[in-house]
Parts: C-alpha cells; sequence; structure tokens
C-alpha cells in the first residue's frame, strides 16, 4: 500500500486488514498513520452502480444499491481494483471470530465499528471516518458484519452521505444459526467457503 495525502485516521500496519480509526478509537491507544485509503488499489477503474447492477447479481434494497451474496462480494472484489470490503463489525468479532482474507485478490478488508465494543452503542464517528478515508462517493463499497443486519444500516449511512454504491454482504460473516443454535454453517461468509482467518 502507498502512502497518499493525508486525508484520515488509518492504521495501516495490520498485515490482514485496515482499520479505520475514528476519535474514539485513540482512546484505545490505537497507533494510527495517515494515509490515503482511496490510493489502496493505485490504478483504480471506476464502476458506477449501473455497471454494479449490470454485472453482478444485485438484489434491490430499500436506501443503498442493493444486497448481494457472499460469493458475489467475492467478484466484485476480485474485478473491481476499487472496490473495499468494509467489515463493521466489533474489535471482539474480528480478533475472536475472524476476517476475511483478501491476500488473493491484492486487498485487505477495511474494519470499522457500526458499534463500539463494548458499549454496543452506535459509532457517532462512522460516517465521518469512513468518508475522510474513501473520498471518491463512486467507489464500490462492500459492508460486512455478522448476519446482514448492521452491514445494511451501514450501506445506508453511507448512501445518505452521498455514495453512489453501497452494498450489503447479505447474511454476512457468520449467517443466520442453525437448528442447532449456532452460527457459520447455514449461509454466510465462512459457510460459503471462502478464505478467513482468525488471529
Amino acid at each position: 500500500m502507498t502512502t497518499g495525502k493525508k486525508c484520515g485516521c488509518v492504521d495501516d500496519t495490520n498485515p490482514q486488514a485496515i482499520v479505520i480509526l475514528a476519535r474514539c478509537d485513540l482512546d484505545f491507544g490505537l497507533k494510527a498513520r495517515s494515509v490515503c485509503p482511496a490510493s489502496w488499489n493505485e490504478e483504480r477503474g471506476a464502476m458506477s452502480n449501473n455497471k454494479i447492477a449490470g454485472a453482478y447479481d444485485v438484489s434491490p434494497a430499500a436506501g443503498y444499491a442493493g444486497d448481494v451474496a457472499p460469493s458475489t462480494a467475492w467478484k466484485i472484489l476480485g474485478e473491481s481494483k476499487d472496490a473495499v470490503l468494509i467489515d463493521v463489525r466489533t474489535r471482539a468479532e474480528w480478533n475472536y471470530v475472524g476476517l476475511p482474507e483478501l491476500a488473493s485478490v491484492g486487498k485487505k478488508p477495511a474494519l470499522l465499528e457500526w458499534q463500539v465494543f463494548p458499549s454496543m452503542q452506535a459509532n457517532p464517528e462512522f460516517v465521518s471516518a469512513l468518508g475522510g478515508a474513501i473520498a471518491d462517493k463512486d467507489t464500490p463499497l462492500l459492508f460486512l458484519c455478522r448476519s446482514g443486519v448492521r452491514s445494511a444500516a451501514a450501506a445506508k449511512a453511507m448512501t445518505a452521505a452521498g455514495y453512489s454504491t453501497c452494498l450489503n454482504v447479505s447474511d454476512g460473516f457468520e449467517g443466520p444459526m442453525d437448528a442447532q443454535g449456532k452460527r457459520g454453517s447455514e449461509a454466510g461468509w465462512k459457510a460459503s467457503g471462502l478464505p478467513w482467518r482468525q488471529s
């Protein structure tokens, strides 16, 4: 990753992910470096919402560009140089449940909590932090959470902030609970057999 103009607080020292820091993160003592995540992929090929919807299986949704299956999200991330996966789960989930592994498509997931752990209060700086990190409002943004609820809310919020291509990864990282009350086997990123890792 190359550094660019200062456009927000981002910790790119994690080899598996890009952590977008809101002011509340600084209270946890996270070390931030100012970089321009728009330069995560130098050779950007802008894709409009219409191109995404026209080229991929996108289910319509109220308030944002639409829902995509994890396998479709993977395809978009591999084929669109400027697409970004934003994992909106909590630190605890990133650390203990796992993270999407995007190395084979030359990317890292961006990490920004929709709800701040451990209070689980809404992150009041979510929109400003992500907006400060990704200035191009035509960038395809794919939002991921545990099961698709927080990520849909994040997609709506960023659409309201003027971003044209906000997609929710349906069923999230772990998917719905199965008959035994466990997640990760019915649907979602992990159940789809997509790359992931634990720290």
